[in-house]
């Protein structure tokens, strides 16, 4: 499969590039997906939240009245659930959300990923490039120039470049990353996804 690279000003440089098969052109798998979008979310999660329990709460241990012929519930101590200020049953603990995950599917469910980008005609090739000095003026212009500047846009490099995140860093719709750390929630969570020469490169020798 070939694809034609643009430049940064949209124009055809007369340049394909080609797209392996068994990356950007497979059937794409769901279920992979899912797990592996899960495992980014989980991953986010800092899972500390915690409540009190009844042994934790301060306050007088003394039963508060008889068992029986109260005319209400049965309780124990100020510190009992049923009472406003008590502790909470069953309640939050700090606990690790994260989970393991094939290093087989994770490399499955980023090829589903690009190949429905491909599938999408959401995929634009363009040739590598920098600025002299972080600009976001110079970037928006490359969001012009290859009309995507009105929607969600992940840009892929073939390496860190500093400069170039820089003067994307304050665009809300526009996220910049290198081929090597890529994930599936960041290329399906953008609507136009832009690759460098240099990333397919990249891509292809990380997921081939």
């Amino acid at each position: 499969m070939e694809i034609k690279v643009l430049n940064i000003k949209g124009e055809d440089t007369g340049r394909k590039v080609v797209l392996n098969d068994a990356i950007f052109g497979i059937e794409p798998n769901d279920h992979v997906i899912y797990l592996d979008v899960k495992q980014f979310m989980a991953n986010q999660r800092q899972g500390t939240h915690k409540s009190k329990e009844r042994s934790e709460i301060s306050g007088s241990t003394k039963k508060l009245g008889r068992q029986k012929g109260g005319g209400g519930a049965r309780r124990g101590d100020i510190n009992s659930p049923v009472l406003v200020g008590g502790a909470r049953v069953f309640g939050p603990k700090p606990r690790d959300y994260s989970f393991k995950l094939n290093k087989k599917e994770k490399q499955l469910a980023r090829k589903s990923a690009l190949s429905y980008k491909v599938q999408a005609d959401a995929l634009t090739v363009i040739e590598d490039f920098s600025f002299e000095a972080p600009k976001t003026k110079s970037f928006i212009e490359i969001l012009n120039n290859l009309k995507v500047s009105d929607k969600k846009s992940l840009f892929v490099l073939s390496e860190s470049n500093n400069i170039v995140s820089l003067s994307a860093r304050n665009l809300q719709s526009t996220k910049v990353v290198n081929a090597s750390s890529v994930n599936t929630y960041s290329i399906l969570n953008a609507d136009a996804l832009v690759m460098t020469e240099g990333a397919i490169e990249v891509i292809n020798g990380i997921l081939d």
